[in-house]
């Protein structure tokens, strides 16, 4: 008789977890399953969608029913779709399609609606012109002078009497629908089962909802809830999910990191301790800060305490090369994470960011409506057009209407992409955006468009332009590479990309470097909060804040990690570290700068 299999640590706390769970699926309860960075959440939601066709999906065929699977990202909807098959008892989405699934079957009450939300109040005089010289069949029934809702190019306007929704509508629509029963009758009836997937980034008005609307209540769908909220760093989520109905199923392994690094994790967060997979396995961590440093550091608030721009860049260089005296090769296997910008801007070829935005989080995290245009949309879509990956490119311009009806347009899509792609290597932002404004293609979102119909009223009528409309002034004057080079420092180098960045991503080796500059970061400040409950109490939000950052940038490598701090750190944030990192070396590079 065969020895039966012996399961290494972080495989017995998955089973434990996996066993509760599927106790909970066959229950019908609703349940928040917590899984820590390198757990294997995705994974887990996996084996619950085929737990659930394995048990039900003849019976969810039978009845016309499916499994509601709720992703934040189309990557993850596409890989979820591709690990169970595209099974039809699965209907996976991003949460805007989902929602829009299910409140697009009632039109009436969307064009009641419409009307009423807050970013189409700007739109009065084109939901006006919508009645002109047309005889209403209904008038009561059709205030606004609509008669259709449409969710496709993701931008507001009017259409002959047809209202287009930009994304920000959606989940108002939504929310507001779930208010009448026979919309939540409809919703149960078609998805008995509603799994979340990254619950903590999903939208805080939207969960709020469910647990008003769902939770709890009988004859309610069965919620799963997949995610951590110890990696919420987007700013609309809902972070932890708390309620009555929800159990809890905590998910104690670590299939990423080798035990040196679990070991670290698991003092910065004790109330989710994880087994490492190996524990054996050889690893590292290193810690460096510039205290020692004799100088004058940077003023101002979001700049207190860090190194001037040369002694940071030295600072960084130094540290590459004592990591590559240990083994470290940052040519191929190693990712570096800033969590400081200014030292690094000419090394990243984007150093004419700094002089257009007053503040870092303008352009690193895309607080500035027309570099988050340009990230998540034309340089995506330029990409795909020069790899001819032309399904991809309309996808990331934000149409899902069939555009091209037939050579004519065709060809304009080709010349006005042609031209971008030559705009970009030889162009300012200010010809690129001419060029979008001119040739209509790709499309200028509305926040971008109003924008640029800003900047011109305001110099036509020779105003003093506001300071979001001097910053758009200046970056109209940049060269377009620039923001290529941002692109790709923001794909490769920071976490706090939602699409491309690290968030659920890992790597072999991994160094953080922590700096100021940052409007709503400091991780000084962060690592005294760390040791005193008392000032955590009292500044909750901020701290959280700090909080996730920090352990999503030193979750992600797999056999080394290395820290990086540019700015003072004071006795008691020195402490947390050294609790923290107990028996690990934490070296003071200042003076050698």
């Amino acid at each position: 008789m065969s020895e039966p299999l012996q399961l290494n640590l972080a495989e017995a706390a998955a089973a434990e977890a996996w066993s509760t769970l599927q106790s909970y699926l066959k229950a019908g309860s609703g349940f928040v399953f917590e899984a820590g960075a390198g757990a294997g959440k995705t994974y887990s939601l996996i084996a619950a969608l085929r737990y659930i066709l394995d048990d039900r999906a003849r019976e969810l065929i039978r009845n016309h029913q499916q499994v509601a699977c709720i992703t934040y990202t189309n990557v993850a909807r596409d890989m979820i779709i591709a690990q169970t098959d595209g099974h039809p008892a699965i209907f996976c989405e991003t949460t805007h399609a989902f929602a829009w699934s299910l409140i697009s079957r009632f039109q009436k009450r969307l064009c009641e609606l419409v009307p009423t939300l807050g970013g189409w109040q700007t739109r009065k005089d084109e939901l006006a012109h919508a009645t002109a010289d047309v005889e209403l069949p209904n008038p009561e029934a059709l205030p606004a002078g609509i008669n259709a809702v449409e969710y496709t190019l993701g931008r507001r306007s009017i259409e002959g009497r047809t209202a287009n929704l930009h994304h920000d509508d959606i989940f108002p629509l939504f929310i507001e629908l779930m208010k009448s029963t026979k919309f939540r009758n409809s919703l149960t009836s078609h998805f008995p089962i509603i799994l979340v997937d990254e619950y903590q980034d999903t939208n805080a008005d939207l969960i709020a909802a469910f647990k008003e609307h769902f939770l709890g209540k009988i004859n309610a769908p069965q919620f799963g809830f997949f995610g951590d909220h110890w990696q919420k760093i987007y700013g609309n989520g809902c972070g932890s999910l708390q309620h009555p109905s929800l159990k809890r199923v905590n998910k104690k392994a670590n299939f990423r990191s080798v035990k040196p690094i679990v070991d670290c994790l698991n003092k910065i967060r004790s109330d989710l301790q994880q087994a490492p997979c190996d524990p054996n396995a050889p690893g590292m961590v290193r810690l460096f800060h510039t205290n020692a440093w004799i100088g004058n550091r940077r003023s101002g608030a979001h700049w207190n305490g860090d190194l001037p721009e040369a002694e940071a860049a030295s600072a960084f260089q130094a540290t590459k090369e004592m990591l590559i005296e240990d083994g470290w090769d940052f040519n191929s296997n190693t990712k570096v994470l800033m969590l400081t910008h200014r030292a690094l801007a000419n090394e990243l070829g984007y150093r004419s960011m700094r002089d257009v935005f007053r503040f870092n989080d303008s352009f690193a995290r895309k607080a500035n409506d027309v570099i988050k245009y340009f990230h998540e949309h034309l340089e995506p879509a330029a990409k795909a057009f020069l790899e001819k990956r032309f399904g991809a490119m309309f996808h990331y311009i934000d149409t899902q209407r069939p555009v091209l009806k037939g050579p004519a347009d065709k060809k304009r899509w080709s010349t006005a992409m042609s031209r971008l792609c030559e705009l970009r290597e030889t162009g300012t932002v200010g010809n690129v955006i001419a060029h979008l404004q001119n040739s209509g293609l790709p499309f200028l979102n509305d926040a971008v468009t109003r924008m640029e119909d800003d900047l011109t009223a305001a110099k036509q009528s020779q105003a003093p332009l506001n300071n979001h409309l001097q910053e758009l002034d200046k970056l109209h004057a940049v060269r377009y590479q620039e923001i290529i080079a941002l692109c790709e420092y923001l794909d490769g180098y920071s976490p706090f990309e939602t699409k491309h960045g690290v968030k659920g991503d890992q790597f072999e080796n991994v160094l953080v470097v922590f700096g100021r500059g940052w409007k709503d970061y400091d991780f000084n400040a962060f690592l005294e909060m760390a040791g005193d409950p008392q000032r955590i109490a009292q500044e909750h939000d901020l701290y959280e804040r700090y909080r996730n950052l920090f352990y999503v940038a030193v979750s992600r490598p797999k056999r080394r990690l290395a820290l990086l701090f540019t700015q003072r750190l004071t006795p008691s944030a020195m402490t947390t570290l050294t609790n923290w990192f107990d028996g690990y070396p934490i070296q003071d590079i200042g003076s050698v700068l």
